[in-house]
Parts: structure tokens; sequence; C-alpha cells
């Protein structure tokens, strides 16, 4: 089954006419990603409806993903808007903390803390397998960006209609610093678009990477040039969702409520979009790839649309700099279709001294398909920066894969 891309180009143009309909609306969507997802799609098509819910409903009744929860917290942007954030605390140890008093005076220095930023239209909760493994090891900070998961819809785009930007990012993350980590060294990580907040951090605020920041972890991201991507179609399919993909979004983002009940009709078309862009492996256990299909289906479509226009605009190669002198970990999956391991490896030419790990057989949410490697090497990198003590334990992760396969 395939579409072509004067197909494509049609029914995207088709919908965007007629947007004012629910059922057309919801469909413009799917016809955009037809191209890409029509063999995924019709493997799902061909289960009932009925049984395909029932199963989604025992997934996420029974999965424990996402139900990881810290001290509760709110930053205020430069804008206004509410940012949401979690802290886990270090466990207490009753005889390393005289010790410390004795060194330090009676004000023991602030902990290493661990800024975890999320990924577009995910939120915190897709660091879940490694904020597992970490729970008391390390102080870490789980946050949601602008208008993603428990944070606010960012004021600047509800009341001026503000396109969001990569810098605005970076200034929501200075706020949830200033606001979760006012002091103390730093550790910062981020995956794809949370990686592209980071740098627009330190092109804005290099003072604070230089005095503060002790390591660096970038994952599945990109400095730039994401307008050259091909999300795995052919040239002709990937120029023709090009051109309508940015119409079509912003049209369908001003009649959100409406568009919204057109997406869940074509959610079976979603649900198997979704997988084809996450995951690699053929293995991934169901439930991580619900959980994965719940956050993204969870992102409305107006954020969706106010959030794509930045990544086209995107260039933050200059501010790499800031990170050559810090311990950097580069991770991608290097079958990941959204952001290529080549972006990561462009990264790391950058940063000669950092360590680059390209994991095989993963996607674009590498830290969920393969969680051992992305904790692994994580857990390294907070050894070699002092974050986590040499020998210390870090928890069980978990494991993404079906239970006896492969």
């Amino acid at each position: 089954m395939s579409e072509s891309s004067a197909d494509v180009v049609a029914g995207a143009a088709t919908a965007a006419g007629n947007w004012r309909r629910a059922g057309i609306a919801g469909a413009a969507i799917g016809v955009v990603a037809a191209g890409a997802a029509a063999g995924v799609a019709l493997e799902r098509m061909t289960v009932g409806r009925g049984m395909r819910r029932k199963a989604q409903l025992a997934l996420d009744s029974t999965g424990p993903y996402g139900a990881l929860r810290g001290t509760p917290g709110k930053a205020v942007a430069d804008d206004g808007t509410e940012l949401y954030y979690e802290v886990d605390e270090v466990e207490p140890d009753a005889g390393l903390a005289p010790r410390r008093r004795r060194l330090f005076g009676r004000r023991a220095p602030a902990p290493v803390t661990v800024v975890f930023s999320h990924g577009y239209c995910l939120n915190q909760d897709s660091w879940h397998f490694q904020r597992a493994a970490l729970r008391g090891v390390v102080r870490t900070v789980h946050w949601d960006q602008r208008s993603h998961g428990r944070s606010a819809r960012g004021e600047a785009q509800t009341r001026d209609g503000a396109p969001v930007t990569i810098d605005q990012l970076g200034r929501d993350l200075k706020a949830v610093i200033d606001a979760a980590a006012p002091e103390g060294p730093l550790v910062l990580v981020g995956h794809s678009m949370g990686g592209m907040t980071m740098m627009a951090l330190a092109d804005q605020y290099p003072d604070l990477v230089r005095e503060r920041v002790v390591g660096v972890a970038l994952v599945g991201t990109s400095s730039g040039r994401l307008g050259e991507v091909n999300y795995g179609l052919p040239t002709a399919g990937v120029n023709a969702v090009r051109w309508v993909l940015p119409g079509v979004l912003k049209a369908l983002g001003q009649r959100a409520e409406l568009v919204e009940r057109g997406r869940r009709a074509t959610a079976d078309l979603f649900a198997g979009v979704i997988k084809r862009y996450s995951f690699a492996s053929r293995d991934v256990d169901p439930a991580v790839a619900r959980f994965a299909e719940r956050m993204i289906e969870g992102t409305p479509i107006d954020v969706v649309a106010e959030f794509y226009p930045a990544f086209t605009d995107h260039d933050k190669t200059a501010a790499l700099a800031h990170f050559a002198e810090l311990p950097v970990l580069v991770l991608a999956g290097d079958k990941d279709l959204v952001t290529p391991s080549e972006h990561s490896e462009a990264i790391a030419d950058l940063l000669p001294d950092a360590e680059l790990v390209l994991v095989p057989d993963a996607g674009h949410l590498v830290m969920l398909e393969h969680p051992e490697v992305v904790t692994d090497r994580l857990a390294d990198l907070l050894t070699r920066v002092g974050a986590v003590p040499a020998g210390a334990t870090v928890g069980g992760y978990g494991t993404s894969t079906t239970p006896g396969a492969g």
C-alpha cells in the first residue's frame, strides 16, 4: 500500500481547505503521514478496533511507566508561563552527613543536580527508566517544557499568538534551574528538543555553563539543519510533506477542538506512525510502545503547530563551543528517523573529547527502547564528573523488550 507524492499534496490541500469538518481535518494529518506509515497502519487495521481498545486499557492499567513522582515545584518563565518540575532528592546517609559537616563546616556544599529536559510532544516521564535507576543516588530535576505535560500553555502563545522559539525554551530552562537548583554543580541531560533547549541555554547564559555545569549528555538531538531530514521518505514524498505540513498544521491548529475529534477517529493510523518514528526494534515491550503513544497523543494539535516551525529555524552549532571543555556524552539510535545519528556524529565532531555512542537497532526514543544502554552510559558520565561515587549502585532500570524476545 502506498501514496504518491501527488496524492499526499492533493489530500493535504483538500483537508486544509475543509478543516471545518472534523472528519476531514483529522484525516489531513493521516494523509500527510500515510506515505511513511501505510504499511504499519495496514497491519494495525487488521485487528478489530474493540480488541485493540481492550488491549490498550489492559496495558494502561498494568504498566508502571510514567508513575514515578517527586517533590513538585513551579518556576515562572520570563513571559509569565508556569513551568512544572519535580525533584528527586538524594537519600540521606547518616554516616556521611557528619563527615561532610566536619570537612566543610556547618554548611555542606550543594550536591550535584542532574537536570533532565524532554523532547517534542513528550513530557518528563519519557525519562522513566533513567529516573528509576538514579533515584536516591543523585539529586535530579525533571521538568515539563511549556505547553507539555503539567506545565502551563505558553503565555506568549496564548496571549499574542507568538511562535515558540528554541531560545525561549533555553530561557525556560534557566528559570527552572533558578527555582529548582539555584546553587551547586549541574549536569544537563537532554533528548531531542531537550538537547536543543540546552544549547539555547548555553548560547544565552554562557557564564552559567562555565561556572556551574560539570557534565552534559545530548541524546538523539541536533544542532541544526533539521530542514534536510528526510524522515525515511523518498525524495518526492519528503518534499511534498515539507511543502504542505506547515500550512496544514497552522490551519488545523486554529480549530484544535474540532481537529482533536477527527484525530481520535484516526487514532489507529497515528499509533502506527508513532511506533515507526519512535522505535526501530521489533521486540519493544507493547506497554512501552503504548506509553510513548499516550505521551505523544496527549500533545494537543495546536501545541504541535506552535512548536513545529522552531525546528526549521534551529541552528545552535556555535553554542556547542560552550560545552567543549566539559565531559560530554553524545548518544543516538543508529536508526533514528527524526534526528538521524549523523546529526549526533556532527555534534561529536565539534566536541572531539566527547564520548559518542550509536546504539544499534534503536530509534528516536532510544532511552525507552534501550534503557540499559542509555542508563549505563549516563551513569558512567555521572561517575566521571563526581556526581555519583565510584562503585555506587545504580538501580534497576527494567527493560523495554518483551520477556523472552530475541
